[in-house]
């Protein structure tokens, strides 16, 4: 851990004043009384990027604005980041009908719209903001023509925003009042004449997870579970904080968007003169006792987490769950050093405040309504247009497509199969990561009168009689909202040492209770690991492996399930086999494949295939046109058409504990029979 700051804001600020009394002919001392205290309340979110519905964010802005009007000189309300995703509401408000409500329609410019409507003063960069690349961020964030742009600015301390030409004029000072549609690394709010500092930091993985343009982050290499890499890290993030501490600023808050609560946790101890971490990414939930969560929702951990600095003052850390369910609310009082009295912290205000239970008192914000009322009349008519049936429900939440073999993962990656096949009919295998999946096909309900997790009933989709939609119906809207990435699909060569290489670094980062995005979801073979065994330091097909440490059994299917190849048995791989045609992501494997300069998605290790013979999948049926050809989207609702049409009975593969999956198989939980 690098050393602390020699001297704390505390000591610094004693000795100004004792410097400014040397130089007074006043020799009269006051006490401290209760006038040198400073309350702020701190109203906060993170990942409001997926598909929590028009009831939620109506409801989170007439949150916002009760506790607002509680206080209404001395609120904040900030992001943690992932303020939008590329999905159903992103692209429904590109549609002209929004033109009266957002002035000039265009891509995420609803949600954008959302957060200006509900006063957001600052947000941190999280990855899914870059998803669609820095040209269409830098555009978001801007005013054009009749469009506003974000009326906050957007802050991260280890992004430099200058090397990019699209984000290099945003640039804004640090450590000033930085205006909306602004990128610093960080920014000053004035409360009630208090001036409160506002750092921003994003995860370092950055390159590997979204699309970052010529944006240089740091530090360039970055394992959370690496001390020296924390401690870079915070370094990083001092520079900025420290600035501020120069300028005078004794209250600063910390917007840090890290994927894994634990990286917040770990950056407390390490930083100095911040007294505030609003975590983001993780979708951690944290609460007090006394707060009333949603049916089936359970804290990780309390609210808020409190932490020594590196120099022994109080720092807390805080989060919520994401998709508008949850809104973080924190009431602090600093003295007048700027030090957090963790004795007045109230659980009966500060805590979770659920989206789900407003009071009567509590009124939705207008703007926000007739921006949803607007969406929502887009996106009901894709829940329209019906392109399947299941009779079960398909699981694509977070926990599961990123730990374990599911049925939504089954059935997404062999629709890619599929579909690659009508071009390629020697494709025999599919790989995907399992943080492409951004959500469920289905209902998961608590029963009424208990919060018990294990009793939630899941189903299939319900029914919408507004437009038609049947119950076990899979809609247009369920598939741009679990697909919303809509990734291109593209082919490659492997040999057996190099499939055995991905299959390695796919679970290179899983372990009991880890969420990795790289986890794969396959077809056409069935893999068997065991986490236990020493991971990988890092996938590079130079050095396929000839033996494996995790992957134990690695097997090509024919299409009845018989092996059609063993391309490792017992950690051996059989070199002398065969290549494998392999259709997988162009986020994975698009533009790196032989390209030492670009960064493969998930940092797969495409780089260096001997002979990939890469070819993007262009083709489609052409039963469904909603979404272009050689995309998941397109894939997924043409292999429902044909194989599992409304008219059916669906699709009848029920998702299964993970003790019992069999593509997929976890030697560390239940070992192949």
């Amino acid at each position: 851990m690098f050393e602390p700051r020699p001297l704390t804001r505390a000591v610094i600020l004693a000795l100004s004043a004792a410097a400014l009394t040397a130089c007074s002919d006043d020799d009269d001392s006051v006490p401290a009384t209760a006038a040198d205290t400073f309350s702020i309340q701190v109203l906060h979110f993170a990942d409001i990027d997926g598909s929590g519905g028009a009831a939620d964010v109506r409801n989170m802005s007439a949150l916002v604005d009760g506790f607002r009007a509680e206080m209404p000189e001395r609120t904040l309300l900030l992001s943690s980041g992932d303020n939008l995703i590329p999905g159903p509401e992103f692209f429904a408000a590109s549609d002209s009908s929004l033109a009266p409500t957002l002035g000039s329609p265009g891509n995420g410019r609803a949600n954008i719209a959302w957060l200006n409507a509900m006063g957001v003063q600052a947000s941190v960069v999280g990855n899914h903001d870059l998803d669609t690349g820095t040209e269409d961020f830098a555009g978001l964030i801007t005013a054009d023509g009749d469009w506003p742009g974000a009326q906050f600015p957007y802050l991260s301390a280890n992004i430099d925003f200058t090397t990019d030409s699209n984000t290099a004029p945003l640039v804004a000072p640090d450590g000033m009042s930085a205006e909306g549609g602004t990128l610093a690394a960080s920014t000053t709010l004035q409360v009630d004449g208090e001036t409160i500092g506002i750092v921003g930091a994003s995860v370092p993985t950055l390159s590997s997870i979204t699309s970052t343009g010529s944006l240089t982050i740091t530090p360039a290499a970055f394992d959370p579970a690496v001390d020296e890499n924390l401690d870079a890290l915070a370094a990083d993030i001092q520079e900025d904080v420290d600035k501020l501490i120069d300028a005078g600023i004794n209250k600063i808050i910390l917007l840090a968007h890290m994927q894994q609560i634990s990286v917040e946790k770990a950056l407390a101890p390490r930083l100095d003169g911040v007294d505030l971490i609003i975590a983001g990414g993780s979708n951690t939930l944290l609460a007090d006792s006394n707060d009333s969560l949603r049916d089936g929702d359970a804290a990780a951990d309390d609210y808020p987490l409190s932490y020594d600095s590196a120099s022994g003052e109080p720092v807390l850390v805080v989060n919520t769950a994401g998709d508008f369910s949850y809104l973080g609310r924190l009431v602090l009082e600093f003295d007048a050093q700027g030090l957090i009295n963790k004795g007045a912290l109230d659980p009966g205000v500060n805590g979770a405040w659920s989206t789900g239970m407003i009071t009567q008192t509590f009124e939705v914000n207008d703007t926000v309504d007739a921006i949803t009322d607007a969406l929502d009349e887009v996106l009901l008519a894709k829940d329209g247009n019906i392109l399947g049936k299941t009779a079960v429900y398909l699981e694509g939440r977070r926990n599961q497509v990123r730990s374990e073999e599911t049925n939504l993962g089954n059935l997404t990656a062999e629709a890619n199969l599929w579909l690659a096949r009508h071009q390629d009919a020697s494709v025999a295998v599919s790989l995907k990561n399992g943080g492409g999946i951004r959500d469920n096909i289905g209902q998961a309900l608590q029963p009424p009168g208990t919060s018990d997790p294990s009793e939630i009933v899941f189903l299939p989709p319900a029914a919408n009689d507004a437009v038609g939609k049947p119950e076990g119906g899979i809609s247009q809207l369920d598939l741009e909202t679990s697909l919303r990435f809509n990734n291109d699909l593209t082919m490659v060569t492997v040999t057996p040492a190099e499939l055995a290489d991905l299959l390695e670094y796919a679970f290179a980062a899983s372990e009991e209770g880890a969420t990795p995005g790289r986890f794969p979801q396959i077809a056409g073979m069935r893999v068997e690991f065991d986490y236990r065994e020493a991971a990988r330091a890092n996938g590079d097909s130079n050095l396929a492996p000839v033996m494996t440490s995790r992957v134990r059994e690695l097997e090509i299917l024919n299409s009845d399930g018989s092996v059609a190849q063993d391309v490792v048995t017992a950690g051996m791989v059989d070199t002398a086999g065969s290549s494998i045609r392999l259709v997988t992501l162009g986020f994975l494997a698009g533009d790196c494949v032989n390209n030492a300069t670009a960064s493969c998605g998930d940092g797969y290790p495409f780089k260096s295939l001997v002979a990939p013979d890469k070819v993007d999948v262009t083709v489609s049926p052409g039963l469904s046109d909603f979404s272009p050809a050689g995309g998941e989207q397109d894939a997924m609702a043409e292999y429902l058409m044909v194989t599992y049409p409304q008219t059916g009975s669906g699709y009848n593969e029920a998702e299964t504990p993970v003790d019992q999956d069999q593509r997929i198989v976890n030697i560390a939980i239940n070992a192949a029979p």
